[in-house]
């Protein structure tokens, strides 16, 4: 078995789709003659912890190293689950929270945990670093270490650094010093992972020393076990469920497809009496709000955050689901794992999305109806499409070839491979 040292700061049992990625790698990793370690937090508070998610990395033996950190998230540990604030309140921390660290608050938890990798990589010979972010002050960390030990460094971005969507830089000098901390971080790799073609465009274009043998892409995915022995609850009417399935935050909104819905309920009450919306995770107090003032409670089934398992049997039962991700800096490059997931349930998709990588995804899946994030009339048209197609029993079917294509085995089996060209290297 080769050895792999992961950095990772976002794993479970904290929840939320951001664990997902390196979870189900990690997983899949040790089916592929590559022992991964993985380097991540101890007890934190966070806003979501889901406990199936541990235990799916305890049923695979997956080894696991916890480092207490000073970040914040560490520091407020013994709160537990904490309650999402209002957008406003968040969005006024994150931008104090930009304004004084570089790169991230996460700072404070790679200061402990360098000294915990430096241990393990003194004690056992591992063979490659691969580190995913953000966090980006872990990707700093991943390029001391390397330095040290000249171990190969594979980076995985799951979103960008410099420039991406929802980046505040209250200062030129702020922008400069992200650009020039991730500058200094692509010349030391040996690899870097995008998920998608956009965004490796965009890191060739903001620093072009890197080419295109430079990155690979390997997107976000769904794993086939997570639905092999999923217990599928049993629709309770003849209603056509339509459900949305993660957080809302900055420009991803339920308001355009609110108010859509409202001005269908008002034009074809027929249709909507006949639709249930149903959200699986947290729908904010803002958003309730917004729901009771367009007077939609009728419709709306909230059922909160829920564990993995029964977050995906909730979406199973559901016959149309929904995705949402609205205009932002860079939005062409965004590629959410939500998206991914519901394409393993090869059930129908209305997308609002933007142009870009998400959008270019939902038409190669072959059953997503897509529209501009925040076109009304668009996300109308959308719904009633989808009506019919359900009253006649003929909603379409994706492209299963797409389909197989994002299986997690699959995709991780084509990480390893990049490993492996570079052990031959060394």
């Amino acid at each position: 078995m080769f050895k792999v040292l992961v950095i990772s700061y976002y794993f479970p049992p904290m929840g939320l789709s951001g664990v997902q990625r390196t979870l189900k790698f990690v997983k899949y990793m040790k089916r592929l003659n590559w022992e991964p370690t993985v380097l991540t937090t101890q007890a934190t508070a966070y806003y979501a912890h889901d406990l199936s998610l541990l235990k799916e990395v305890e049923d695979n033996n997956i080894n696991v190293v916890r480092v207490a950190g000073a970040d914040i998230n560490s520091v407020l540990a013994s709160k537990g689950t904490v309650k999402i604030p209002r957008e406003f309140i968040r969005k006024i921390l994150s931008r104090i929270s930009a304004a004084i660290f570089i790169p991230d608050n996460k700072i404070g938890w790679t200061k402990k945990a360098i000294v915990t990798a430096r241990e393990l990589l003194k004690n056992e010979e591992f063979d490659l670093i691969f580190v995913s972010a953000p966090p980006f002050s872990t990707v700093n960390m991943a390029v001391e270490l390397k330095k040290e030990f000249d171990i190969p460094l594979v980076i995985d971005y799951r979103d960008l650094w410099y420039g991406f969507q929802f980046a505040f830089y209250p200062t030129p000098i702020h922008k400069y010093l992200h650009k020039k901390m991730e500058y200094r971080a692509l010349k030391k790799a040996d690899k870097v992972i995008a998920t998608n073609r956009k965004m490796k465009e965009k890191l060739i274009s903001f620093y072009p020393f890197l080419s295109f043998e430079d990155i690979v892409i390997i997107p976000h995915g769904y794993d086939p076990d997570d639905f092999a022995n999923l217990k599928v609850e049993v629709k309770k009417s003849n209603k056509m469920y339509l459900a949305y399935s993660g957080s809302f935050y900055e420009y991803i909104t339920p308001k355009f497809f609110l108010q859509a819905f409202k001005e269908l309920s008002l034009e074809k009450p027929e249709i909507t009496a006949n639709i249930e919306l149903h959200f699986i995770g947290y729908l904010r107090t803002e958003n309730v709000k917004m729901i009771k003032k367009l007077k939609l409670q009728e419709f709306v089934k909230a059922y909160g955050y829920l564990k993995h398992e029964e977050s995906l049997s909730k979406i199973m039962m559901a016959d149309v689901l929904w995705f949402m991700v609205g205009h932002g800096r860079n939005d062409d490059t965004i590629s959410s794992g939500k998206l991914y997931e519901y394409i393993g349930t090869q059930k129908p998709i209305i997308a609002c999305v933007p142009e870009g990588a998400l959008k270019l995804s939902a038409q190669e899946y072959g059953a997503a109806i897509v529209t501009e994030p925040d076109n009304i009339q668009q996300i109308k048209n959308a719904i009633v499409q989808s009506y019919e197609l359900y009253r006649n029993n003929s909603l379409p079917k994706p492209n299963v070839e797409f389909v197989e294509k994002h299986r997690r085995d699959f995709l991780t089996e084509q990480l390893v491979k990049q490993f492996q060209f570079l052990i031959r290297e060394k």
